[in-house]
């Protein structure tokens, strides 16, 4: 049976795609891709294949674009930036290929969060402060349930990540402190994260908009609230701890 590949390739640093996803570009017959947000040096790759950039087309074009030619046997790949797992539009593809008898295989790469996490210097979740994280996107024309709004997720208190969002960064603010979050609660906003032009900045769910807006960041950004950016304190893992017995250790001392 034909085959399309939703190949992701990482968030921006060319050498942070993965081996899987660069075999299978340099091997591509035909490449769609996410607009800008792939870097040149990965289309590149694509030595003998027709490329394609998605930002020009429609739903319907793209689908007939993987469907004609995953049909004739060749190498096709849907290529998205970061994870095609997160805020992809990868599901609606996928069914309906299916429905005409063309089977898909997704290609995992590292997603913009955890490039943003690593140029932080940042571990998202800390024993004493949170072991949860929440990926979310702040509501604009793209709609969200009422159960997930910010001033319900944070409720949670956990590690709040947001894609797709940093032109809502008053509505975020305003809602995380509503939900209960503390007005001093660190903020970290990453642009282009692993990029050469990355920037970050980091304030308080008081100040951080207008250090966002000074730096003209209106896209292209992942915002991190939660006090895992500048932890106050925590607590050492269990796991390397001498007292501790796990199934490859024993303690040490008792």
């Amino acid at each position: 049976m034909s085959n399309v590949f939703f190949v992701g390739c990482g968030p921006g640093d060319p050498e942070l795609i993965t081996v899987k996803a660069k075999k299978l570009i340099q091997k591509a017959d035909v490449v769609v891709y996410s607009g800008s947000l792939i870097p040149d040096p990965i289309l590149k790759l694509c030595k003998k294949g027709k490329i394609y950039d998605a930002a020009k087309l429609v739903r319907e074009e793209i689908f007939d674009l993987l469907y004609k030619n995953a049909k004739k046997d060749k190498l096709v790949i849907r290529l998205h930036d970061g994870d095609p797992a997160i805020y992809g539009a990868i599901r609606e593809q996928i069914d309906n290929l299916e429905k005409r008898g063309i089977e898909s295989t997704v290609v995992p790469g590292v997603t913009s969060f955890l490039a943003s996490a690593a140029a932080l210097g940042t571990q998202l979740t800390l024993p004493g402060v949170t072991q949860t994280m929440i990926i979310t996107r702040a509501e604009s024309r793209t709609k969200v349930p009422k159960r997930e709004q910010i001033s319900e997720l944070a409720k949670h208190q956990a590690t709040l990540i947001f894609y797709l969002s940093v032109h809502l960064l008053t509505k975020i603010t305003k809602e995380a402190i509503e939900g209960g979050y503390k007005k001093t609660t660190p903020v970290a906003v990453v642009y282009r994260a692993s990029r050469k032009d990355q920037k970050i900045i980091i304030g308080t769910l008081t100040d951080i908009t207008n250090k966002v807006k000074a730096e003209k960041i209106t896209m292209t950004a992942i915002v991190i609230i939660g006090d895992v950016i500048k932890p106050k304190s925590y607590e050492y893992s269990k796991l390397y701890d001498k007292t501790f017995s796990h199934g490859f250790r024993k303690a040490k001392v008792k």
